[in-house]
């Protein structure tokens, strides 16, 4: 029982309100064991392989699940620290209500490379993508597993015009794209191409637009 309520209390008070099992080992003697039966209990949902989260507001853990996006943002940060996972791409338009309907994929802005796609448990999967997150522009936005960075909308924008496959689903990108486009200004834009070194075909269409409309911000 001692063993159940540090547990809970460790999670609780996580970043996201998740962890990973081995994070654990310092802390209890039978790890595995004690988030299986939390688990078991509703206390805590598995998010995906070696991941726990605990529910917030009282829910019951074998019935609510995250969002598809707020589990990718927890395995993040369950794996690279708190404010080291970035929602992005897709998985920003989302937040952004620019993609409408709920898709199977959402994609993740961390600091280090060659991390495969996660599986989640409740369904879908999230890409880990290696950036230099001090480059990315990106606010803190709420979630129902408590405060995550997401890129801004310009940003947005920049990283689905630059990198539409990402994630697998370039048609819900381009159309992302157009509905961002109506959400910002020129000088939004600008500030995100003049932070690197490239802009395509794209990204350039775009700020026409946005100066032949006259909203230059």
């Amino acid at each position: 029982m001692s063993n159940d309520i540090e547990a809970l209390r460790v999670i609780a008070r996580a970043p996201m309100r998740t962890v990973r099992a081995r994070d654990l080992d310092h802390l209890l003697t039978h790890p595995r064991r004690t988030l299986g039966r939390l688990v078991d209990n509703g206390a805590l949902t598995r998010i995906a392989k070696g991941v726990y989260t605990a529910p917030p507001d009282g829910y019951d853990g074998r019935t609510w699940k995250p969002t598809l996006e707020a589990a990718g943002l927890a395995v993040g940060t369950a794996r690279f620290g708190n404010r080291n996972a970035i929602l992005m791409g897709i998985g920003a338009a989302r937040q952004w209500a620019a993609i409408p309907r709920a898709i199977g994929v959402t994609t993740i802005a961390v600091p280090e490379a060659g991390r495969g796609p996660v599986e989640l448990d409740h369904g879908g999967s999230a890409h880990f993508i290696p950036r230099n997150l001090d480059r990315i522009d990106a606010v803190l936005e709420r979630t129902e597993l408590g405060p995550a960075l997401v890129t801004t909308r310009a940003q947005t924008l920049f990283d689905l015009a630059m990198k539409p496959e990402q994630g697998g689903m370039p048609d819900e990108a381009a159309a992302a794209i157009k509905n961002l486009l109506a959400t910002i200004t020129a000088k939004d834009l600008r500030k995100i191409m003049s932070r690197h070194t490239r802009a395509n075909a794209t990204l350039r269409a775009a700020l026409d637009t946005l100066e032949r409309e006259g909203r230059h911000g």
